[in-house]
């Protein structure tokens, strides 16, 4: 079975998701998906209908014999093309579905917006071409954690590691943990995403973004830079490791 945590070849389908909102994305992509199937098979049936319907030798049948017509067909193509009942259903119909998907999308959209009372704040920096993390939480006890994280190259990939994707110095992160990150930026607009987690916020110079996370089970989770910031742009990998709280605290412990 193909551990989904990280891009695979060939892969079709969304990465296993770890955080409730991560969930809820691939749930609303899911339900949209299944209105978007009905309405291709409506189109589908109505578009035959119409090539048979709607045709010069279904209105004019006997147009060959003394030139003859048929008068229901003509008044039954006159009801549907210019039919008034016609035209409110098919415009109020797609109105109702759009708020179908208007409300799941709206409200997955300000859960995932919202920061519940963060036990952690950690910072996120992005540079050219790197990404920086501060616990600015322990600073006032002495204990000053930041770090650089940088891919390793190929050379000194070990086996079972990924290509682009390793980092030097991932982000560790405790699960059942609510924590906030502010991401922010030194020299050009970046992009701090991991889809696994359905995270994706801009990392912009002067400006300091939040979004919450909670990380529901243990894993590594491998994301990138998702906005075009210079030649090395594909060269910046993001690496996340969520770990239950006793190995956060050792590895707060240990670097501090």
């Amino acid at each position: 079975m193909f551990n989904l945590d990280f891009p695979i070849a060939r892969q079709i389908s969304f990465q296993y998701p770890a955080t409730p909102v991560a969930e809820g994305i691939i749930d609303l992509h899911h339900n949209i998906f299944c209105f978007l199937i009905f309405i291709l098979i409506f189109v589908l049936i109505m578009f035959f209908f119409i090539l048979q319907r709607f045709n010069y030798y279904w209105e004019y049948p006997n147009e060959n014999r003394q030139g003859q017509v048929n008068p229901f067909r003509i008044k039954f193509n006159m009801d549907i093309s210019h039919g008034t009942l016609l035209e409110i259903i098919w415009t109020l119909i797609p109105s109702f579905i759009l708020m179908l998907i208007a409300i799941p999308s709206f409200a997955l959209l300000y859960s995932s917006d919202e920061v519940i009372d963060p036990i952690i704040t950690i910072k996120v920096i992005g540079h050219q071409w790197y990404w920086s993390y501060e616990y600015s939480d322990y600073v006032y006890k002495g204990i000053d954690i930041n770090f650089d994280s940088y891919m390793l190259a190929e050379t000194d990939l070990m086996k079972g590691d990924l290509r682009l994707l390793q980092v030097d110095n991932p982000l560790i992160i405790p699960v059942r943990t609510h924590v906030r990150l502010i991401v922010t930026a030194t020299d050009v607009l970046h992009s701090w995403a991991v889809p696994s987690l359905g995270v994706k916020i801009d990392a912009v110079p002067g400006r300091l973004n939040q979004i919450s996370l909670y990380i529901k089970r243990t894993g590594t989770f491998f994301g990138q830079c998702s906005e075009l910031c210079g030649v090395n742009h594909a060269f910046m990998p993001i690496m996340v490791k969520a770990s239950t709280f006793n190995d956060y605290i050792d590895f707060i412990m240990t670097n501090k």
